[in-house]
């Protein structure tokens, strides 16, 4: 029977990204899906700045820049067109290393994920397999599919197992876990149109229509694609409403059909949950499988991808040997720990968000909640730190920016997959640091802007680029650096610079 360190169940986004990452720490893994190839339509149309950088490690951030459309922000207007409330979005390269926030369409992400997976050799990929058994058996899972392309029942161990396969997720039912409900269950009908001329008047902005009878929200995606999510009332018929003589008497305000094609429609409920447990022995859940949001902070595909970058370090050190016994176990409880109150947060604020946009006085209530400095109300994008895990101290579990270094490189480019310490030059003097273990310091890079930003004159960066907390002398940074783990690759002495 084969053996691999990591099935993953679910080829989305989530599930193809942590493949990479496994992949690149040359961890043996297993890829499962049920269907013969991506969906082709339109789905998730939004990412930031922190899964580019995710990205820009497993090396298809250039390939899918110029794929993306710029998105400089929301704006939320009444019934009348008045600016209740902004949100923007910087431009140009900002702490991560690129721009904030990108527009997309998703098949084209699963097509360069796909096809840049096929030159993998640690990774294997199986679709039209359809898993219908799981059991851990202590020492191994083992999972049991079909391959439905001639209807043979096959069996595969492997050391962990994970669960990346959506809302309707198999390997929850096997953890058996509960789901925390936020309340916000509500039907919307997405439409997705490709617009047969430009139509500059819509907008590039993201607009939430604030409408007491009937809240509605605009997207600019990438090319001539453009979205509308409409919510349904409690009393109209899902099919009725979904029927093209239906979404066009709803688009009129925007479009008519001398406009644009309807490329798709759907009625989705919106759901906000969050997975009581997310690991259970050797098995663990990943992006939709373990938390469901309400799309109006554009944070599901994103929170997905912060879970893998979380993950994927931690199976591999245990994968490889390099944690072991007690050690092993609580990196992996570290997981579910420091992700699910970042994943709360965003969820609980997009619930927040939804639940101003349907109430009858929306202005007020947005100025109340996003109290700006002239008067009107104000949004900025929110950053929550982790959850406790992994470093001490106030400034532990944050995300870091990444510095370009003196020669033009963006950090992670030079030093991917380890851990790095990044310092004021006089704070790491003479520092004796661990095999492995890069240094970037501000004589040599701009990391003296980000330090300023996390307010310390040191850190320690760990894999997925969160702080394993703030140092401000030699000694406490040495404290830190007493923290670190093994680097999931094998690295060579770095340069310091």
């Amino acid at each position: 029977m084969e053996h691999y360190d990591v099935a993953i169940v679910g080829y989305g986004p989530a599930g193809a990204t942590l493949a990479h990452l496994l992949g690149q720490c040359g961890v043996k893994t297993l890829v499962l899906d049920r269907e013969s190839a991506a969906y082709h339509l339109p789905r998730a149309v939004h990412f930031d700045a922190e899964v580019m950088r995710v990205f820009q490690w497993i090396g298809i951030a250039d390939e899918m820049e110029p794929k993306t459309a710029l998105h400089p922000g929301m704006q939320f207007v009444d019934a009348d067109g008045k600016l209740l409330l902004d949100w923007p979005r910087p431009q140009g390269e900002g702490p991560q290393g690129w721009r904030s926030n990108f527009r997309f369409h998703q098949p084209d992400l699963e097509e360069v994920l796909r096809t840049s997976l096929t030159v993998r050799k640690e990774v294997t990929i199986r679709t039209r397999c359809d898993v219908f058994n799981i059991a851990d058996q202590g020492d191994v899972v083992e999972l049991r599919f079909e391959d439905m392309s001639c209807g043979k029942v096959e069996r595969v161990t492997a050391s962990y197992v994970v669960g990346c396969d959506g809302a309707r997720s198999l390997v929850r039912r096997y953890i058996e876990t509960g789901m925390e409900d936020y309340g916000f269950h509500e039907r919307w009908l997405v439409v997705d149109a490709i617009l047969k001329q430009d139509k500059p008047e819509l907008g590039d902005h993201s607009i939430q229509y604030c409408r007491p009878d009937r809240p509605a929200t605009y997207v600019r995606v990438p090319g001539m694609r453009r979205r509308w999510e409409i919510t349904v009332k409690p009393d109209e018929d899902t099919n009725e409403i979904s029927k093209p003589e239906r979404v066009w008497a709803l688009l009129v305000d925007w479009l008519t059909p001398e406009d644009a094609d309807l490329e798709r429609t759907a009625v989705y409920v919106f759901h906000s949950l969050v997975a009581d447990e997310w690991r259970k022995g050797r098995l663990l859940l990943a992006g939709d499988a373990c938390h469901q949001t309400p799309p109006f902070m554009g944070q599901g595909m994103c929170a997905g991808t912060r879970d893998v970058a979380n993950l994927y370090w931690k199976l591999a050190l245990i994968c490889q040997g390099k944690v072991t016994g007690k050690a092993a176990e609580a990196l992996l409880d570290s997981y579910e720990s420091e992700r699910k109150p970042n994943a709360r947060e965003y969820i609980q604020t997009a619930v927040r968000l939804g639940g101003l946009i349907n109430t009858a006085g929306t202005e007020a209530a947005l100025r109340a909640a996003f109290p700006g400095a002239d008067g009107s109300a104000r949004m900025n994008s929110i950053a929550p730190p982790l959850g406790e895990g992994i470093g001490v101290g106030d400034l532990a579990g944050r995300l870091f920016g990444q510095p370009r270094l003196s020669d033009g490189q963006l950090m992670d480019d030079v030093y991917r997959h380890q851990f790095v310490v990044v310092a004021q030059a006089d704070v790491a003097q003479g520092l004796n640091l661990p095999d492995g273990v890069a240094l970037v310091t501000t004589d040599h890079s701009n990391a003296a802007d980000h330090l300023a930003r996390l307010g310390a004159r040191a850190t320690v960066l760990r894999p997925d680029r969160h702080t394993l907390g703030g140092a401000n002398t030699k000694e406490e940074l040495t404290a830190l650096l007493a923290l670190v783990l093994p680097n999931p690759i094998e690295t060579q002495q770095p340069e310091r610079v």
